[in-house]
């Protein structure tokens, strides 16, 4: 089972308005797919390791509550579509204090070698496709 990936705002991700700076949460959706990786069984560093690469394509986030110092939140990431070539990811940040939605987003990625030229997984990684093929099968998360 997939948890969701958690922890708090720290200072120098706030403002002078003492919320959260809008580009840590670009920042905060990668952490969540790295988390998303190593509790997969998959860790990131294996992934790279093998000479795949996952360039983001495009982020997008829109903002609806700010986070302040120290809040404790909650990101559930979920992959939309996957394909063996590219990944579609959505989030959905909650504050832990509150339960309010602070912010939502997507990403989408591909996969490339190591001179970025697109590679399909599923024939030259079958193992690392299966990770995100099991989960588009069997989405379960906390």
């Amino acid at each position: 089972m997939i948890k969701p990936y958690e922890r708090r705002v720290f200072y120098y991700e706030t403002d002078k308005m003492g919320i959260m700076h809008h580009s840590n949460y670009i920042r905060i959706f990668e952490e969540s797919r790295v988390d998303f990786l190593q509790q997969s069984g998959m860790p990131f560093e294996e992934i790279e390791s093998r000479g795949i690469l996952m360039p983001v394509l495009s982020a997008e986030c829109h903002y609806r509550q700010p986070l302040k110092f120290d809040e404790p939140f909650a990101v559930y990431m979920t992959i939309t579509k996957f394909n063996g070539v590219s990944l579609y990811v959505s989030y959905r940040i909650f504050s832990r204090k509150t339960g309010v939605l602070c912010a939502e987003g997507t990403s989408s990625h591909c996969f490339t070698d190591e001179n970025l030229r697109p590679m399909r997984i599923k024939k030259s990684h079958p193992d690392i496709f299966k990770v995100f093929d099991d989960y588009m099968k069997n989405p379960i998360t906390e």
